[in-house]
């Protein structure tokens, strides 16, 4: 399990690695004092869990986790907490609180609650994966002519860990209007010609559309920020992993992929990345094209 600490005590922290690290738990990829800072760490990292303080100064662990989950994060939580008010307490809940853990920090406690979690965690992995089994057989099953380019995007976004992240509507979008000019030569425009189109398609007016293309421009690379840290992560456990030897070296610049794995294999956070957005998009539209076309050809 890869873990992310917020907490504004630093021997809160410091302890809760010690147990996660002694008791062969999972890795912690990043930490922070504050909801502020770990905002875009937590947004860039995207940890499997987050274990964040309740009781914070100026951003608390409920507004914290609000304002990740407005920016499309989708990890879980696990609530600190040395206070026990039942409305703070449903409050977390609501907001998709895994577990709490109580304050001070008992070890034991620490390592009962995280196991139930990563129990949980690699179920649901292992039940969305025999999900996906059964929909690629049934997709199997029927007529090829079935089969659109959308459904095609869809499958490669999906094989990078992105098919849910905020941006995967925007770039599919792109790559539909992309396929609607068929354009031979298969060259992409400028990225801000696209980014008008798309949000002029979103139906925002004159006057929001250049707002709206930054959005979608934000969003698009933070996604694409998501697929090469899942990339990442699959190559330091795999050298040899499919979806990493294919993906890798073809969507992006493959020395920022070794330098990304790197830090994740130091247990740290890679905060700055090269995205090279106008890369991925042209890969992933000739590489759409290529495999609609033919069906046969697999990762």
């Amino acid at each position: 399990m890869r873990y992310f600490i917020v907490d504004d005590d630093a021997a809160s922290r410091r302890m809760l690695k010690t147990i996660i690290l002694e008791g062969d738990m999972g890795v912690v990829i990043g930490e922070s004092d504050s909801g502020e800072t770990a905002i875009p760490q937590i947004l860039t990292s995207d940890p499997d869990f987050v274990l964040i303080d309740l009781l914070m100064p100026h951003l608390d662990g409920i507004e914290t986790i609000d304002e990740l989950r407005n920016q499309g994060f989708r990890g879980h939580f696990i609530m600190l907490s040395q206070v026990v008010n039942k409305e703070m307490v449903g409050e977390a809940y609501e907001k998709g609180v895994e577990f709490f853990i109580h304050k001070p920090i008992n070890r034991i406690e620490v390592q009962s609650i995280l196991k139930k979690t990563s129990e949980r965690f690699v179920l649901k992995k292992s039940l969305m994966t025999i999900r996906k089994s059964i929909m690629n057989f049934e997709a199997d099953t029927e007529e090829e002519s079935h089969r659109t380019q959308k459904d095609v995007a869809l499958s490669i976004l999906n094989d990078m860990g992105i098919v849910g992240e905020v941006g995967s509507d925007d770039i599919l979008n792109i790559l539909m209007y992309l396929a609607e000019r068929k354009d031979h030569s298969m060259q992409i425009p400028a990225l801000k010609d696209l980014y008008e189109v798309i949000a002029s398609n979103n139906k925002v007016s004159n006057v929001d559309i250049m707002k709206e293309s930054k959005a979608i421009e934000q969003r698009i690379r933070r996604t694409i920020s998501s697929a090469m840290n899942n990339l990442s992560t699959l190559g330091v456990v795999d050298y040899t992993n499919p979806e990493f030897e294919y993906y890798a070296p073809r969507y992006f610049d493959f020395s920022e992929i070794r330098s990304i794995m790197k830090i994740i294999q130091n247990d740290g956070t890679p905060t700055k990345m090269k995205v090279n957005v106008k890369k991925f998009l042209q890969v992933l539209y000739i590489d759409m094209n290529e495999k609609y076309n033919n069906p046969m050809k697999k990762i």
